[in-house]
């Protein structure tokens, strides 16, 4: 006896097909807020209105905030590359051949990427000291970590002052972009870095300031 068996279709639940769509609809808003938000930070800065980030994406201002809880995530996503490219160099660094340049050169490079938008060396500085954790104070975070990796190596080798902390040297960076963003003055920041560096190297045993100073007065009256 022959038995024929029919195929039948296979169906999906009408819940399951509005999940899928769900999913979509929220992964096409969350990428049209990141690429508007891209632009918005660049043409305007990085305190732009969130309202404007939004009404650029076509959503409502409930959906930008059920993505990104507040402005510094916001900005933390938008930034994940280059965040990542300026981690990366911090690594690279490590295996430089003179540590306390290396780390001078790190800090350079950290400034350039605060330069992305205008307004980000202040949300970056912020992020440092803020009690309110987002996206980007982990960002600042991981920037402290990597800056500490660096800074403790050219303290070890004896080329960068043994009483120098990590976050207190990148805020410090982070002032020079700010005020050099104030001023309108790209070499602001240079000359500025410029002293931050001379402040943090290690002065010879041989010779402190006082007794530098010392050594002056004596040629002097003689």
């Amino acid at each position: 006896m022959l038995v024929f068996l029919q195929v039948m279709p296979t169906l999906t639940s009408p819940k399951a097909r509005s999940t899928r769509s769900l999913r979509a609809d929220a992964q096409r808003n969350y990428d049209v807020l990141v690429a508007a938000a891209h632009h918005e930070f660049t043409a305007r800065g990085a305190d732009v209105s969130l309202e404007d980030i939004a009404r650029r994406a076509k959503v409502g201002i409930g959906t930008l905030y059920r993505h990104f809880p507040t402005r510094d995530d916001l900005l933390a996503k938008v930034l994940n590359d280059s965040t990542t490219v300026i981690l990366q160099r911090a690594r690279q660094l490590l295996e430089g051949p003179s540590p306390g340049e290396n780390l001078f050169q790190w800090i350079r490079e950290l400034v350039d990427y605060t330069a992305t938008y205008r307004g980000l060396s202040a949300a970056m500085a912020n992020g440092y000291v803020s009690e309110n954790r987002t996206r980007l104070c982990s960002n600042c975070d991981a920037f402290s970590t990597a800056g500490a990796a660096l800074l403790e190596r050219a303290q070890a080798a004896g080329e960068v002052r043994p009483d120098a902390h990590v976050v207190e040297v990148i805020l410090s960076a982070h002032s020079a972009a700010w005020i050099a963003e104030q001023t309108k003055d790209r070499g602001a920041a240079d000359r500025l870095l410029g002293i931050l560096f001379d402040g943090l190297r290690a002065i010879p045993a041989t010779r402190s300031p006082a007794r530098g100073a010392a050594t002056r007065r004596s040629k002097h009256r003689a």
